[in-house]
C-alpha cells in the first residue's frame, strides 16, 4: 500500500486543517498515513526566529487567521478560536502523540487536541487538559501524561523525530513527504500530495522536466 507521510506541528495552525481531513482522503484511495508529531521552535530558531512567523509579519498573521476562518468552514469544522497566547507549547501534547504514533489511538488524540486548542481555545500545555482528552478516548489519561513527562525514551523519540525533520529540509507544517521522498508543503498541498503518492510515476511525467 502506498504511504504518505504527515509532519505536523501542534502549534500549526493549517496542520490544524490537515488532521482533520487527512486520513479520510487518504483511506478512500488506498493510501496508509504515517503521522509524524515534531516540533517547529528548533527549526524556526535556525532561521533566527524566536516565534511563528505569523506574529514576526503582522499583516501575514492577520491573513492567516481570516484564511483558516474560511477554509476550516469549507471543511464544515467548528468556528476558529484563536488561543491566548498563539504559538501554544506543544511539547507536552508532541511526546504523548509521539507514544500515540505506535497506537490505534495516535489519529484521534491528535485530532482532538486541535479540536481543542483552535475549536475551543483550550490550553493545550496544561497536562489535565491532555489527560481529559485521553481519557475521552478511553486510555488512562494520567498514566500516558505521566510517561511523557519522565520517559526518556519519549522524549528522546520526539528529539530525533524534530532532528529527522530537519534533514528532510522540512521548514514548515504541515508537510506531506511520499514514498519517493517527494516532499509537499502546506495544506492547499494536502491533494497534490495524495495525488502523487497515489500514482507517482504519472504525475512525475505531468514535470516541465521529464
Amino acid at each position: 500500500m502506498p504511504r504518505l507521510h504527515f509532519w505536523y506541528e501542534f502549534a500549526s495552525t493549517y496542520s490544524y486543517l490537515s488532521a482533520m481531513r487527512i486520513e479520510g482522503r487518504c483511506a478512500a484511495v488506498g493510501i496508509d498515513v504515517i503521522w509524524h508529531p515534531f516540533l517547529l521552535g528548533p527549526i524556526f530558531l535556525a532561521q533566527g526566529w524566536t516565534t511563528s512567523p505569523f506574529n514576526i509579519y503582522e499583516a501575514k498573521g492577520r491573513y492567516m487567521w481570516r484564511d483558516l476562518e474560511r477554509r476550516a468552514a469549507a471543511q464544515g469544522l467548528p468556528g476558529v478560536h484563536r488561543p491566548d497566547p498563539f504559538p501554544q507549547n506543544g511539547l507536552l501534547a508532541a511526546r504523548i502523540a509521539t507514544i500515540g504514533a505506535e497506537a490505534a489511538w495516535g489519529p484521534d488524540f491528535t485530532r482532538s487536541v486541535y479540536t481543542a486548542q483552535f475549536a475551543k481555545g483550550a490550553c493545550i500545555s496544561d497536562p489535565e487538559t491532555l489527560a481529559a482528552l485521553l481519557e475521552s478516548l478511553g486510555q488512562p489519561g494520567s498514566q500516558i501524561v505521566h510517561r511523557a513527562q519522565t520517559d526518556p525514551a519519549v522524549k528522546d523519540g520526539l528529539r530525533k523525530s524534530t532532528n529527522t525533520a530537519q534533514s528532510l529540509d522540512l521548514f514548515g507544517a504541515p508537510s506531506f513527504i511520499t514514498d519517493d521522498a517527494e516532499l509537499f508543503w502546506g495544506d492547499d498541498q494536502l491533494e497534490e500530495a495524495i495525488g502523487w503518492a497515489a500514482c507517482p510515476k504519472t504525475c512525475a511525467r505531468r514535470l516541465p522536466s521529464c
